[in-house]
């Protein structure tokens, strides 16, 4: 019998004969089901009334779309409200009303503007403060530790909220340091979950070293394990006679999870 969801008579609905293919009656459990997980997390603030708005795994499909459809009106506003501060990003690229010049350690110097830097961290407000007790704000300040491109990088990201589309990897690790130097949580996190996604043999080292200068344990651990799952492919490369050299410590860790892998691997097998 065709199914009344998704078969070409689902048009119709003629109680009792409906019936419903395990793929529509699967989907519609596992949708549920993480409507009902979201419910009383993120999206508590969402009403509950007459219209479903609010998810729950007792009121059905039926409202569960007219909430994804609310979803959707909301997406929109969010858009539009990206779409109405671009103009901050035009400001910088055009350098309209800047009040101070960031420089590089290495290129040429940005104008950017002061208010903004100041809101999106601790430590810029700090730098860029000052009271009675200081001397007057300099018209400049110095990031020494990032060239030309990062620090347009950089500002871009403040800006905006996102990172430049293609970024390279040698960027998106010279940003991570940064967000976790000037305390910029939101970069932290989108520059973890890029970062995670290109994870794999070629610059698993790469990633390991830098979530060590940041201190970034959930990338420490993600790339620790990489390093298990693919050791032949990691070790056996010349990349990790270089990286050896620097990170014996690393190197050390690494090696004490390959045993505990070998470890549990053993005990399983006689558990068998």
């Amino acid at each position: 019998m065709d199914c009344c969801i998704c078969g070409p008579m689902a048009f119709f609905f003629k109680p009792p004969r409906n019936t419903i293919c395990s793929s529509c009656h699967e989907g519609a459990k596992g949708l549920m089901a993480f409507f009902n997980e979201l419910d009383g997390n993120q999206y508590a603030g969402i009403p509950t009334n007459s219209h479903g708005l609010k998810p729950n795994i007792s009121m059905g499909i039926l409202d569960a779309f007219k909430w994804v459809k609310k979803m959707k009106e909301r997406e929109e506003e969010v858009n539009e409200k990206m779409s109405f501060l671009d103009g901050l990003v035009l400001a910088l690229r055009d350098g309209i009303h800047t009040d101070i010049l960031v420089k590089p350690g290495t290129g040429a110097p940005i104008a950017a503007h002061r208010a903004l830097l100041a809101t999106k961290s601790e430590i810029f407000r700090t730098m860029l403060g000052h009271d009675e007790c200081k001397a007057p704000a300099e018209d400049t300040v110095s990031l020494p530790e990032l060239s030309h491109d990062e620090l347009k990088c950089l500002l871009e990201f403040l800006y905006t909220g996102c990172l430049p589309k293609g970024s390279a990897d040698k960027e998106l690790y010279s940003m991570l340091v940064a967000a976790d130097k000037y305390d910029i949580p939101f970069l932290r996190k989108v520059c973890e979950h890029q970062i995670l996604h290109s994870l794999d043999s070629s610059n698993v080292l790469d990633i390991l070293e830098v979530s060590e200068v940041c201190s970034n344990r959930m990338l420490k651990d993600h790339a620790v394990n990489s390093i298990v799952r693919h050791v032949e492919d990691v070790v056996f490369s010349t990349r990790y006679d270089e990286f050896a050299l620097k990170n014996a410590h690393l190197c050390v860790e690494i090696t004490r999870a390959l045993l505990r892998e070998m470890k549990d691997k053993k005990d399983h097998e006689m558990s068998v």
